[in-house]
């Protein structure tokens, strides 16, 4: 009668082993999927609606913010009635920026800094300017309607 080469014991330490690797793969595979979030598509806007002129005029600071999708904006009312739009997210990290009338500044309360009305960084740590969006008041409805894209 010839040996087998694989003992019964050693068959069953495999077989157990294996056993082992599948569990844990089976337990461990949920756990990191639920760890990582879904990703969220963003919705295809080209315009959004950001306020009526009347509301920015009559605030106390000159500006709103508002969503334009998952971003925060603002919109701000400038000397002469020109309006200027920008991502509101500082460039730094990623507070949310208010308009300066006394200064006619962008400013972040984070760690102070500081973008002029065309969204360059002049001061403080931001690395990049603010996106700079396009703006058209619609005199008709007296909404201003903010866009990515060129002017409306």
């Amino acid at each position: 009668m010839e040996k087998s080469s694989i003992k019964r014991r050693s068959f069953l330490n495999w077989f157990l082993g294996g056993g082992v690797i599948a569990w844990l793969g089976t337990v461990s595979y949920p756990v990191f999927k639920f760890m990582k979030p879904p990703e969220i598509p963003e919705a295809d806007q080209s315009q959004v609606t950001a306020c009526t002129f009347a509301e920015l005029k009559a605030s106390e600071n000159k500006y709103k913010t508002f969503k334009f999708g998952r971003k925060l904006g603002i919109v701000v009312l400038l000397e002469g009635d020109q309006l200027r739009a920008y991502e509101a997210t500082c460039t730094h990290l990623d507070c949310t920026v208010q308009y300066r009338p006394d200064l006619n500044i962008l400013w972040c309360a984070c760690h102070n800094g500081k973008y002029d009305m065309t969204g360059r960084n002049i001061a403080g740590p931001p690395p990049r300017p603010l996106e700079q969006w396009q703006t058209h008041h619609d005199e008709a409805t007296d909404n201003i309607y903010v866009s990515k894209g060129e002017e409306v």
